[in-house]
């Protein structure tokens, strides 16, 4: 028979408790006295955690062929914040979404992540579509946070107001909790995964715990979700619920290049308008309008004409002294 070998998860045997271990103060005292062991005695406390992992929740992440290097580094980096996620090779285009399921079965995990490529490096996902993404080599961030470790989820106060985001709510906390107990997973809490709702979106966000007062910095990454549909089923079955809201990458595109078109018409009429006025006939203006604007009424004077010439004017030279007069002068 070989020895008991504990797995890893599972409790320890009912016959073994906590370590004991025996210290003597005095080499010549005697070790068998009962006083001396009960007060050199030292009790070595179990450890905390007994294995008790029971909640077997494990996340698939995939995507499908043709997805960018972005969608390839978010993926990278959801699995390196979820301890209790699987990953697989990329699913074939041609394949259908129910496949997904079988994968999951195969794989033993009853939750799934998967990023399908769209056009335009859209990523679609099982519930939502991902339109705005950066990932933590992007973001360059100064937190930090223990791998493995278990995660806070804070919910915004609108999850609990609609029915559609009460159930994203509980989807979002079986998904991204990390199971107590995972062997993957550490016994410390040192981050908080943040999900808040606005502009008709949810922003998902990641910050550290650095210190005891609550103060968090942001370690990323980063993503904004945007709901589609909600079904009854994994892949499909019935619509429980369809964002009025959402508009579709295809619509979005058409109506931008609809917006361009009208800009171009507008320009060609324009274009269009100014060689008619070139091509208008000019009329010939008589009398110019703007001739009399600076035109300012004054006293007529009476003409005066002069039938005499006028005396000349005598113009008296001025005798200057010659050079030898003035040193005369200024020897007297």
């Amino acid at each position: 028979m070989s020895a008991f070998k504990r797995k890893r998860g599972g409790q320890r045997p009912a016959d073994k408790k906590a370590k004991k271990a025996k210290f003597v103060a005095n080499a010549d005292d005697a070790p068998n006295e009962a006083v001396e062991e009960n007060r050199n005695e030292v009790t070595i406390p179990p450890p905390v955690s007994k294995g008790k992992w029971t909640n077997k929740e494990r996340v698939l992440i995939f995507s499908s062929r043709g997805i960018n290097f972005r969608t390839r580094h978010l993926m990278k980096d959801l699995k390196t914040m979820m301890p209790h996620s699987k990953e697989d090779t990329k699913m074939d285009r041609k394949d259908k979404l129910f496949v997904v399921n079988e994968v999951c079965e195969i794989k033993n995990c009853n939750k799934c992540l998967f990023f399908e490529a769209k056009k335009n490096g859209k990523k679609l996902t099982y519930f939502n579509v991902t339109s705005t993404v950066h990932t933590l080599a992007e973001l360059k961030m100064t937190g930090n946070c223990l791998k493995g470790s278990r995660p806070l989820l804070s919910f915004d106060p609108k999850f609990d107001k609609e029915p559609h985001y009460a159930l994203l709510k509980e989807l979002f906390i079986q998904t991204f909790s990390t199971p107590r107990y995972h062997p993957k997973s550490q016994p410390f809490v040192d981050h908080v995964f943040t999900f808040s709702i606005a502009d008709n979106r949810i922003w998902f966000r990641n910050y550290q715990i650095i210190e005891e007062d609550a103060s968090i910095v942001e370690i990323g990454p980063r993503f904004v979700l945007n709901l589609i549909k909600i079904f009854q089923g994994s892949f499909g079955g019935p619509t429980l619920y369809e964002n009025p809201d959402f508009q579709s990458p295809n619509m979005h595109r058409r109506q931008i290049r609809l917006a361009a078109a009208a800009k171009v018409r507008e320009k060609q009429m324009v274009k269009e308008m100014h060689k008619l006025k070139k091509a208008e006939v000019k009329e010939d203006l008589v009398k110019d309008v703007t001739a009399d604007v600076f035109l300012t009424p004054a006293e007529e004077k009476p003409v005066h004409i002069q039938t005499e010439a006028p005396e000349p004017k005598v113009v008296k030279k001025k005798q200057k002294a010659f050079k030898r007069q003035r040193m005369q002068m200024a020897r007297r």
